[in-house]
């Protein structure tokens, strides 16, 4: 029996995984709204300042909600991040100067929920990784080098673009164009989906430069609205993988880029969504998100199987022209 089916076979290992994985979030996130005994909180501008109102913006009813899309949406090629802007605007949350930037955040840092669901669904790939890692699986360390490959375009991008980012795009307008593109996209290369269900190459096959070719794509999803599972699962698809591999591919790579994206915005802003909401309202919306995403990953699976993707792009073109035309009657 070779180091990966070992490990592979082993309960031992992913469940320590997991655990230690779990315990890191939740430490993180109790520690990002804790402050040490005895110290003063830093006196923010008055603009900046939360007021009470603030503070109870984000209701458990909310949270709630909030949990529901992200979850839902994550991993579907529908963009969660198009979809969580547009539920914040009809709940008006985040909207003042006082709680902008703390749900700009938070709408990151509640990808915790849907990275620890598609982590347990996704555990056995996750173990090769972490061998190949250690040295003890070759096909885990090719996986591994395609998936750095795949992270890094998108990661130096995003760092650089962030406040770009979030000051010219993240708003309704390029969001419901991004849909509508993307929908589009969808109805293009809907004969490459269809011949990637009948066959194609498995994911071992994946090399690094095809690996940096797929994190070329993701990084257009930098753009709210495109959608990260959209792009990275047709670039998959285009260089030549079957449409298994290539959505396993896609979650692998979520799990990585999201949770980079979540510590990053936990470690600089996690005491101010914490400062701004409170501990319950947050940590709720993340365990709505957990329990959503494993119930949405399951059903896209299933889904994908039997179907293509044309009800997304029906989907994507429907809600782009609909969120143009709430902007048209000022409801956005």
């Amino acid at each position: 029996m070779t180091a990966t089916s070992r490990g592979l076979r082993s309960t031992r290992g992913p469940a320590l995984l997991l655990l230690g994985f779990l315990g890191a979030v939740l430490f993180g996130v109790l520690a990002a709204g804790a402050r040490p005994a005895g110290a003063v909180a830093a006196v923010p501008s008055p603009a900046a300042k939360p007021s009470a109102a603030a503070k109870s913006e984000l209701t458990t009813g909310k949270a709630v909600v909030l949990g529901l899309v992200e979850g839902l949406t994550e991993f579907l090629p529908v963009s969660s991040t198009g979809h969580l802007h547009v539920a914040e605007q009809l709940m008006d949350v985040g909207k003042t100067s006082a709680t902008k930037n703390a749900m700009d955040s938070y709408t990151v840092i509640i990808q915790v929920g849907a990275i620890l669901a598609v982590l347990l669904i996704s555990w056995r790939r996750v173990v090769e990784v972490f061998q190949g890692l250690i040295g003890r699986s070759t096909e885990g360390r090719k996986l591994l080098l395609a998936l750095a490959a795949a992270f890094v375009p998108a990661a130096v991008i995003g760092v650089v673009l962030d406040k770009a980012i979030g000051d010219d795009l993240l708003k309704t307008l390029p969001i419901a164009l991004a849909w509508i593109v993307g929908g589009v996209a969808i109805l293009v290369f809907g004969p490459r989906y269809r011949s990637a269900q009948r066959g194609g190459r498995a994911l071992e096959s994946l090399t690094v430069r095809e690996g940096a070719i797929i994190g070329v794509a993701q990084a257009l999803a930098l753009w709210p609205g495109v959608s990260r599972s959209l792009v990275t699962i047709l670039a998959a698809i285009i260089i030549g993988l079957s449409l298994e591999a290539a959505v396993e591919f896609s979650f692998l790579l979520g799990l990585l880029t999201l949770g980079a994206a979540t510590v990053y915005k936990l470690g600089r802003d996690g005491s101010l969504v914490f400062d701004t909401y409170g501990k319950a309202s947050p940590l709720i919306g993340i365990a709505v998100a957990f329990v959503s995403a494993a119930v949405g990953v399951k059903w896209m699976l299933g889904y994908l199987h039997r179907h293509d993707l044309t009800v997304f792009a029906g989907y994507r073109i429907a809600i782009g022209v609909v969120a143009i035309g709430l902007m048209a009657t000022t409801l956005l």
